[in-house]
């Protein structure tokens, strides 16, 4: 009987710490591995082999997914290199998570190409606190300011996510279900439907957790704090004929959740709270993206139309009364791009975009009157990208993008990557760029917080590595990188208003990482990242005053025990973050193959049962044991 996660390809052609995905899912003897081209999405304006970019990158597979059997999102990225995670509380609740010491605001994030970003917050950012894996099949980590690709919110970097992909012509169907600790329920089902010329792909999933007290339980808290979230995706991609393609992407994500209170806390508390019972937040997301490509045989074109929707309600009381405010924000995407082969290895990339966001709110509370705003900017866009390959060793791509904010005005970005091989298994990439945040419409506009006058946020970084692949079996890795931030926007606890801030802030560290398969079918990989943040400028509340632990390790050892028998034990230590203590997590996953095409699996969490915080105030899970089913037909 052949195991589920041992039916997976070894080790592939990947960037930095991705060779370890595969790494995690080794067949259980070393001669049956063999060797598959990665292709990054993300890392250049077009697909690109993971040996050709110079890209800082990282990719988690469905495979990896299906090892580690993970349910939040932000526990898969955790494990990164250069990525740490901050949680206020249980599933549902707020996280976010910095790249290279770089806060979730200055981070792109999208979802089937879809600009996720949420425009209804008062900075523009990407909440995973209720994202979880039960439609996703890929993600990747793109780490270095990626504006020139991505314009605004890409100084850290970008976060790719790919919904789930047919993996075998015809009709397939597959089943997840898990139960445990906390009343935690989930399930998903996808269909899939693929055939020459077309694909379709479907996943519906729910998840409901009476949860943990979001406010830290050792300071007295009891309160539960909930999690109800139900989601549709779609995907399909049609060849409509005469060079003619179709690409269409859709999501309807439905959440409810609990939270604490950072006011009403008694003085002698922390600086949350459980506060009053009824403190609900109601929060419904919606995106879709169509895409048409035409293939001319010397230049391929597209273009493309992409909508994203944040509507967020939140209700309860405080210490004032009764209180329920609404926030709303919205973008429209429009865009266009020619590829063109220019031969002698060189390709071409032109495209034109825009842009349209708007936020509107509206605050009830018991004490009169109701106050509602709304707000709208454009941004648009012309950008290009040349790659070429001087010779067989190395590839270089140059890419300069021109923005134009109704508000502020125009803003360049540039980008010069290189990836060079000496040898077929030493990659050296290096990376050079600048980067840009626009002011969210409430800094900007909010009638009590807000200035017009705002200046983007601005970021040049700097990025060397080496990869080291030793042929089939393992890799090692290290980068050292710096970005350098100026024009900070930070809210002021003096003045009550947004401000600019003079000064600079600055991220600067190495990241190492290494794995290795054994004849046995045991694989062991781990990544060590050291950051060290510092600033000459005073900040009240902005991003680039958020703790960043200063060392960050994680480890991985597992394999099969047996054909129809996996293990995976995941370690995680965080060390030198200020006003937070150093913790270390272990969590493991034991799955058992029924049959070739159904896996049971017990996950535990925090098995040490470990107190920590990554976020002061806020509590994190106890020791929790989850058992689930996973089936393909």
């Amino acid at each position: 009987m052949t195991h589920i996660l041992a039916a997976k390809p070894a080790i592939r052609a990947l960037s930095g710490a991705t060779a370890i995905t595969a790494l995690l899912t080794a067949p259980a003897m070393a001669q049956n591995v063999f060797e598959l081209d990665e292709i990054i999405f993300s890392g250049n304006l077009t697909q690109v082999e993971a040996d050709r970019s110079g890209a800082s990158a990282t990719v988690i597979t469905e495979a990896e997914l299906e090892a580690t059997e993970d349910i939040r999102v932000v526990d898969l990225l955790r494990r990164v290199p250069g990525v740490s995670i901050r949680t206020n509380g249980p599933l549902g609740t707020q996280a976010a998570l910095t790249v290279r010491g770089i806060s979730q605001q200055n981070i792109a994030v999208r979802i089937d190409g879809i600009d996720v970003s949420d425009p209804s917050g008062t900075q523009v950012a990407y909440d995973f606190g209720g994202l979880t894996t039960s439609d996703i099949s890929r993600i990747e980590i793109i780490r270095g300011s990626q504006s020139a690709l991505y314009g605004s919110e890409a100084i850290g970097g970008v976060i790719d996510i790919t919904t789930r992909r047919a993996t075998a012509d015809g009709m397939t169907h597959s089943v997840t279900a898990e139960y445990g600790t906390y009343n935690t329920v989930s399930g998903s089902y996808s269909f899939s439907n693929r055939g020459a010329g077309h694909e379709t792909n479907v996943t519906l999933s729910h998840v409901s957790s009476d949860g943990f007290s979001a406010a830290d339980e050792d300071n007295g808290n009891t309160e539960a704090d909930g999690f109800t979230s139900n989601r549709i995706s779609f995907s399909g991609r049609y060849d409509i004929g005469d060079a003619l393609v179709l690409e269409a992407s859709a999501f309807l994500d439905q959440a409810e959740f609990d939270y604490d209170e950072t006011q009403s806390c008694p003085a002698a508390s922390a600086t949350v709270c459980d506060g009053s019972p009824d403190d609900v937040t109601e929060r419904d997301q919606t995106g879709a993206r169509l895409a048409l490509t035409y293939d001319t045989g010397t230049w391929d074109h597209m273009g493309e139309i992409s909508y994203f929707l944040s509507d967020r309600r939140l209700s309860g009381s405080n210490a004032f009364g009764g209180f329920d405010f609404r926030y709303e924000g919205e973008r429209h995407q429009f865009g266009y791009r020619a590829i063109g082969d220019l031969g002698g290895n060189g390709t071409l990339v032109l495209g034109l975009e825009q842009v349209i966001e708007s936020y509107s709110d509206r605050i009830e509370t018991d004490f009169p009157p109701v106050t509602t705003q709304s707000f709208e900017t454009t941004i648009t866009s012309a950008f290009a990208e040349y790659s070429f390959a001087p010779s067989d060793m190395l590839d270089i791509a140059a890419t300069i993008r021109y923005d134009d904010h109704s508000q502020f005005g125009d803003f360049v970005t540039g980008r010069l990557s290189a990836a060079y091989r000496p040898q077929d298994d030493l990659i050296i990439r290096a990376n050079l760029a600048n980067g840009y945040r626009a002011p969210s419409n409430y800094e900007l506009y909010d009638g009590f917080a807000g200035d017009a006058t705002l200046q983007p946020e601005t970021s040049v970084s700097f990025d060397l590595g080496i990869e080291q692949r030793f042929a089939d079996r393992g890799f090692v890795s290290a980068t050292v990188f710096w970005i350098e931030a100026e024009d900070i926007i930070d809210y002021s606890f003096t003045s009550f208003n947004y401000v600019q801030r003079e000064g600079t802030a600055t991220r600067q560290g190495v990241e190492l990482a290494g794995g290795w398969g054994f004849d046995s079918g045991l694989s062991v990989e781990g990544s060590y990242t050291f950051t060290d943040s510092r600033a000459n400028v005073t900040i009240d509340s902005s991003g680039w005053a958020v703790a960043v632990p200063q060392h960050a390790i994680s480890a991985t050892v597992g394999g099969d025990i047996r054909p129809d028998l996996s293990l995976f034990v995941t370690g995680t230590h965080q060390a030198g973050r200020p006003g937070l203590d150093d913790f270390t997590t272990f969590d493991a996953t034991l799955a058992f193959g029924l049959t070739d095409d159904i896996d049971l699996y017990v996950r535990a969490d925090n098995l040490l049962d470990e107190a920590y915080q990554t976020v002061p105030g806020y509590g994190t899970s106890d020791r929790a044991f989850y058992v689930g089913l996973r089936a393909s037909f």
